[in-house]
């Protein structure tokens, strides 16, 4: 009882400070750590043991990380792949061998395997504080690295963690420790990969909104689980399980399912988060006894996370400057590269893929035994890639990372609760244990309060934002003029056909041409004939929602958009489609 009692407080403290805190000014989950660490202080919190960092690890952040990872836009994730993988490998493995020289530098009697353990246990970045970024209002470009970082970065600490801790009770060699993270790395992506497609396999065809709902609650330890037995990364393997789903559900998961899908994770996102951040408030007694009956002081743990923090702000400073440097040469080049594949691309389209002959490697192709409309089809996939990789020079070149940019990705890397778990899976054997521990706790708490604190006011300082509101305004007009030409050209097409063979009549066909020309949306229209006529008309709406989304899906492929508009585009063709279902006369509520 007593446990459903504090779980039904907590839940009460969790809407309570995310209803306040827009209207005080301030991050929820910063109120929600300084609340958790006025509680530690009260006298029942003395009972609070702390929490299983299994519980962290394999129960609250597979499913925040797979959330995360479905609503990642993989258009923009695979362009900035680059600069997200040296920071989540390159940058953690850096910061975690000079945080473990300097510590015992600063502790006398720390063995090094130790000291790198501490700096691994706080290279991450935390997703569960990119919460704050995305509430700061920055480019979406900075929001997906850094995601794309928390998301990844685990991996690499958790392994070099475990290498770490091996290495302090037995000799381990930097060879073993690769092969470790390679392994470790490359079975959670395989597994990962299965998972993501059988989920897409199996809610295809489950169109009744709870069960499949009930499903993707699962489909993250579905994932973890089986790589956490073969030593692999179960978190990776959510990630990619995530990104998989994400990027196929659009096209293969009903519109209905979707939306009920999303509201159930935004509500699991919401309390998972933010008890992580008031669980991490309350351990701090906890931890300051641990200090105590160690015999080693709180003040001595203090200047340890402050050093420790500062020194890890200034290797990420160097990280990401060179970074930002090495994005500055490949800009250069973005010009010229732009120009020759444009004139590639217009060799292309200056015959017709229907008379594949044209085409000036015909004869060779032919001579290998091609047959032309393969040619065809070869011809249309290159062209297809040309444009895509022109769209991703132009992106690169319009969301151009700057000194303001470089700015906020260094203050934006927060540690959080990944770091608290990882201290505390240290084994209790270890003499250091508390020290280690409580200098964790000090540098997540601290990162979180000062940069999770002053980034709002970053931000607002250096006027880091997005692209322009009219700028946004003109590429959603330019979207939906696409979409509503593809819904034309269906109309068009003399293959339309209904459901039973039939022909579509004349004056519907017009009618739904005109609502379209005057950007109406067909569902908002109101006919009052016959049950039959609705039924045509409501078949009608069907497959012209259905052709703008397959129009909006290949322009999302070839990148010309931003996926945030092309989300909004989504959710409007969804809610299209569910308003027609709900008004057709043959629908039946599958629940």
């Amino acid at each position: 009882m007593e446990i459903l009692t504090i779980a039904v407080i907590g839940v009460l403290v969790v809407v309570l400070v995310n209803t306040a805190a827009p209207k005080l000014g301030v991050a929820a989950p910063l109120l929600l750590l300084a609340l958790g660490v006025g509680a530690s202080f009260l006298p029942f919190a003395s009972e609070f043991t702390g929490v299983d960092p299994e519980w962290i690890l394999g129960g609250i952040l597979p499913p925040l990380l797979y959330s995360t990872a479905v609503n990642t836009p993989i258009m923009e994730f695979r362009r900035d792949f680059r600069t997200i993988s040296t920071f989540s490998v390159i940058l953690v493995i850096a910061t975690a061998v000079i945080i473990g020289f300097l510590m015992t530098w600063l502790v006398p009697g720390l063995p090094l395997p130790l000291g790198i353990a501490l700096g691994a246990i706080l290279s991450p970045t935390d997703a569960v504080a990119t919460s704050i970024v995305r509430r700061a209002g920055v480019s979406n470009r900075i929001v997906t690295v850094l995601e794309g970082e928390a998301m990844l970065n685990d991996a690499s600490a958790l392994v070099l963690l475990r290498s770490a801790v091996a290495a302090a009770a037995a000799s381990v060699t930097l060879w073993e420790i690769a092969l470790d993270f390679v392994y470790a790395v490359v079975v959670a992506v395989a597994v990962g990969w299965i998972v993501g497609q059988l989920n897409v396999w199996i809610r295809k065809r489950i169109h009744q909104e709870i069960p499949s709902v009930a499903m993707a609650i699962v489909i993250p330890f579905v994932a973890y689980i089986p790589c956490e037995h073969l030593n692999a990364s179960g978190l990776v393997a959510a990630v990619v399980a995530g990104l998989v789903y994400g990027h196929h559900s659009a096209q293969k998961i009903d519109a209905s399912v979707r939306l009920h899908e999303e509201s159930v994770w935004r509500v699991i996102e919401l309390l998972l988060e933010s008890m992580v951040f008031l669980l991490m408030g309350l351990q701090l007694t906890q931890h300051i006894g641990q200090l105590h009956y160690a015999q080693r002081t709180l003040w001595e743990a203090v200047w340890l996370g402050a050093i420790a923090a500062t020194v890890i702000i200034l290797v990420r400073g160097i990280f990401v400057a060179f970074s930002i440097w090495r994005l500055s040469i490949i800009y250069r080049r973005h010009p010229h590269l732009r120009e020759r594949l444009s004139e590639l691309q217009q060799k292309l389209d200056d015959f017709d893929t229907e008379d594949i002959t044209q085409y000036p490697h015909y004869q060779e192709a032919l001579a290998r035994g091609m047959h032309p409309a393969a040619q065809a089809a070869r011809v249309n996939q290159v062209k297809k890639k040309l444009k895509r990789r022109i769209n991703d020079l132009d992106y690169l070149a319009a969301e151009r990372f700057n000194w303001k940019d470089g700015t906020v990705l260094v203050w934006a890397g927060m540690r959080g609760a990944v770091t608290l778990a990882a201290a505390q899976s240290l084994p209790f054997d270890i003499e250091y244990r508390p020290l280690l521990v409580t200098t964790a706790f000090i540098v997540a708490g601290g990162t979180l309060v000062l940069q999770g604190g002053l980034l709002p006011f970053l931000t607002r300082r250096l006027k880091v934002s997005g692209a322009p509101t009219d700028i946004r305004d003109q590429q959603m007009t330019d979207l939906r003029a696409e979409l509503a030409a593809a819904a034309i050209a269906q109309l068009e097409n003399p293959d339309l056909r209904r459901a039973d063979g039939s022909e579509y009549s004349q004056g519907v066909r017009e009618s739904a041409r005109e609502h379209i020309l005057i950007n109406v949306h067909l569902a908002e229209i109101d006919y009052c004939q016959s049950s039959e006529l609705r039924a045509e008309v409501n078949e009608l709406r069907m497959a012209l929602i259905e052709a703008q989304r397959d129009q909006l899906l290949q322009i999302r492929d070839e990148g010309q958009y931003p996926s945030r508009l092309l989300n909004i585009a989504l959710k409007e063709l969804d809610a299209e489609q569910i308003g027609t279902e709900l008004k057709n006369p043959d629908f039946e509520d599958d629940e």
